[in-house]
């Protein structure tokens, strides 16, 4: 009976057997394959979704080029397409978005970075616990919202400290802007502050450095790469914000640098462009594209500035 059991045993027909779970593995494997379709799928619709972006942008930009010289579109300090006689410099526009986004990081860096070292190096946990929502909240709130808290609230004051400011200028952008950047610019910073490992912290302190000296003198440096990177991708973000700059700034395309005048970005002229009164087909309305274009080709190069940054002076602890 024993020898008889064995044998039963060694053929693999008991129930307990490879026959009984060759269905079972083969159904795993199936859904397996299933699974990695979908999730190639899902991967392929955002590839597909980004080439198509950039071809869509070339097509109608190369269009717009047949009729407007690139030269005249590159150096012209005029942008009045939709007005005779017209011109297609698209310089105005290019200093009013670099005046905003270079505006809102004279606000957002440092109180971006301050906030993020206290809430790492200083802030108790219950403390840290209570802030950190809040700070994250300011990235919830949508920004058109934003927009009108400019026009409401921080524009009157520009007017009350620098008399003759008009409602819509470019310091009131910067502000909102700036606070639109500050949920970034914390929480990026803070994640690489917390980064840095302790022994280095406790050395510093086991040769005698005070807690301001190892924050700005070990702590700071050590996180450089993450910090820094965090202010290109705040930057990015800026030069890409629409609603807020286009209720704050205004929509006249000056060439200056004056924060107290209004000015007109490209994100704000597209919001103009897309309301529908330009025909489509005519190069007025094809500036769309070409200037999408030039806002993607920033965005680009310095996210790809980011990268680079972060990959040449990263530092690595084991």
């Amino acid at each position: 009976m024993s020898s008889a059991s064995a044998d039963l045993s060694v053929s693999g027909s008991g129930p307990s057997g490879p026959s009984a779970g060759a269905p079972a593995s083969g159904r795993w494997r199936g859904l397996e394959g299933g699974i990695h379709l979908f999730l190639l799928g899902c991967a392929a619709v955002s590839v597909v979704t980004t080439v198509s972006i950039v071809v869509i942008l070339a097509v109608e930009s190369a269009r717009f080029f047949l009729d407007v010289s690139v030269v005249e579109f590159l150096t012209d300090t005029r942008w009045t397409p939709l007005l005779k006689p017209q011109h297609f410099g698209i310089l105005p526009l290019l200093c009013g978005t670099i005046l905003v986004a270079v505006g809102s990081m004279c606000v957002s860096v440092p109180i971006g970075l301050g906030t993020a070292i206290f809430l790492s190096e200083y802030a108790p946990g219950r403390l840290r616990e209570v802030i950190r929502p809040v700070v994250e909240i300011l990235a919830g709130i949508p920004s058109v919202v934003y927009g009108y808290f400019a026009v409401v609230t921080i524009s009157p004051v520009v007017r009350w400290v620098f008399p003759g400011t008009g409602v819509f200028n470019a310091a009131s952008a910067c502000v909102v802007v700036g606070v639109m950047t500050l949920p970034m610019i914390i929480s990026l910073s803070e994640d690489a502050l917390r980064a840095v490992p302790r022994s280095l912290r406790q050395g510093a302190y086991a040769l005698g450095a005070t807690k301001y000296e190892v924050t700005v003198q070990v702590v700071v440096p050590a996180a450089m790469s993450g910090i820094v990177a965090s202010f290109l991708l705040a930057v990015s973000r800026a030069i890409g914000e629409t609603m807020a700059v286009s209720l704050a700034a205004g929509k006249t395309p000056r060439l200056t640098l004056n924060p107290l005048e209004s000015v007109q970005t490209m994100t704000s002229y597209i919001v103009q462009i897309s309301q529908g009164d330009t025909p489509a087909g005519t190069p007025e309305y094809r500036t769309l594209f070409a200037v999408g274009l030039v806002l993607f080709v920033m965005t680009l190069l310095i996210n790809l500035l980011a990268q680079w940054f972060l990959g040449r002076v990263r530092e690595k602890y084991e």
